[in-house]
Formats: structure tokens, sequence, C-alpha cells
């Protein structure tokens, strides 16, 4: 139950920072983002405190790991990658024209319109 309240505390100084961010509007731009930016980061720090907060946050932590042990491709294999995809959008796009044309040709003989 506990987690629940903080939640629905969480969500409300989110919308908080976004009633604050309206009812500022005659002040400095600075200071209405200020006020967004504190809902946001006050309800993160209520949510991180549940239980689903802390599972979120590990799954995020896990992710980043995960990310950095990725073997990322190098210059070489991206660009030789982006030019067979780039070649075979070419030749799709020009056998789908010819298809085209000649199914247009076709057409137009068996309708009469020879030119």
């Amino acid at each position: 139950m506990a987690d629940k309240i903080k939640i629905v505390l969480a969500f409300l100084l989110v919308v908080a920072g976004v009633v604050g961010y309206y009812m500022l509007h005659e002040s400095a731009a600075v200071l209405r983002v200020i006020s967004v930016l504190a809902g946001v980061l006050l309800a993160a720090g209520v949510f991180w405190t549940t239980a689903p907060g802390k599972s979120l946050f590990g799954f995020a932590q896990d992710s980043v790991a995960e990310a950095k042990r990725v073997v990322w491709p190098t210059r070489k294999e991206t660009l030789q990658t982006t030019g067979v995809v780039v070649m075979f959008a070419v030749v799709m796009a020009l056998f789908l024209w010819a298809v085209d044309a000649s199914l247009l040709l076709m057409v137009n003989k068996l309708m009469g319109r020879g030119e």
C-alpha cells in the first residue's frame, strides 16, 4: 500500500511541476523550466524508493552494463553494410520500375492504346 501512495505522490509531483510552469507564465523561461525539472526530479526520487522503482532502476543499470559489452562494428564494416543496403535499394527500385513499365505497356496494348 505504501508503494501505491508513493507512486501517486510521484505523479502529483510531476503534475505540480507542470502546474508551476503555467503559473509562472510571467516569469523568466529558466524559472519555468526549473519548475518542471524540479517536479520530475523529485518524482524520480520518490519513485526510486518504491519496489517497482528499484526494479526499474536496476533494469536500467543492467541495460547500461549490457550496452557496454556490445561489440560495435568498425567504421569500415558500417560503410560496407550501408553500401550494400543502398545498392540493394537501387537495384530493387530499378527492378520495380521495369516491372511497372512493362505492365503499363502490356495494358496499353491490350486496351488498344498502343503508342
